[in-house]
């Protein structure tokens, strides 16, 4: 009796379908429960621009739909970040089983790690970041020119801000995976340490306002997490083969 080859992609086809409809199903819901909410999520993410500015500044919304459309807009994205594990776990148990055990023992935790950086370099960016951003910004403006940030660019520039970070600090996670690859390893990216160095200032500078203070504030993270990769990373790289073949 003959085995069909078409019905193994079929059921792998119907496992992503329901492993989709599990993550969109999550998106709703969260959505759902966050939607009544959107002004004052707004309110929390422009909070560190709003003290920044001068007496008699606000914000504005240039366009008719913007004040109620922007905060949509923020909370199917707050909706979307809050999801995220849930979604990382979907596809980490539609990938499980065609993994090894020794993979998925290293592969669970990478998820969680991934996660818990990404929002760890948001918070970065909002606690420490945008108060020196926006201070700079603010402080800079020529004389006579009154600032008023309309709400939808500023939600577009600081989602990008957020974004930036977060994956920022995902770098631990990054080595580890091109070492586990076998792409590089701990050794050689010691040897890289000075080129790294000069590039995470790089990175700041492009991230970051215009002034030394907010750029090391960037790098000198980037380049700490750049040292926590490579620790880590002995534990997942490939180790060399000990067979020798014979002369």
């Amino acid at each position: 009796m003959s085995i069909d080859p078409a019905k193994p992609f079929i059921s792998h086809l119907i496992e992503l379908r329901k492993r989709l409809l599990y993550c969109l199903i999550t998106l709703l819901i969260v959505f759902l429960a966050l939607v009544y909410f959107a002004n004052d999520i707004y309110q929390l993410v422009s909070a560190p621009l709003i003290k920044q500015l001068p007496a008699g500044a606000s914000m504005i919304a240039t366009d008719v739909a913007s004040p109620f459309f922007t905060p949509i807009k923020l909370t199917i994205m707050v909706s979307l970040l809050l999801s995220a594990p849930l979604i990382l776990y979907q596809i980490w148990a539609f990938i499980a089983p065609a993994l090894y055990q020794h993979e998925r023992r290293l592969m669970l935790p990478l998820l969680a790690s991934s996660s818990l950086l990404f929002y760890m370099g948001m918070a970065f960016a909002y606690f420490i970041v945008f108060p020196l951003a926006f201070g700079f910004f603010t402080q800079t403006a020529p004389a006579g020119v009154l600032i008023a940030t309309d709400i939808n660019h500023y939600l577009d520039f600081v989602m990008a801000l957020f974004i930036a970070f977060g994956v920022s600090f995902e770098i631990p996670v990054a080595i580890i995976l091109l070492c586990w690859c076998g792409v590089t390893t701990p050794d050689d990216l010691k040897k890289k340490r000075p080129y790294v160095l000069v590039g995470v200032f790089i990175i700041g500078m492009l991230l970051t306002p215009p002034d030394i203070f907010s750029q090391t504030l960037l790098a000198i993270p980037m380049y700490l997490l750049f040292e926590v990769g490579i620790l880590s990373a002995h534990f997942y790289a490939k180790k060399p083969s000990t067979k020798q073949v014979k002369k």
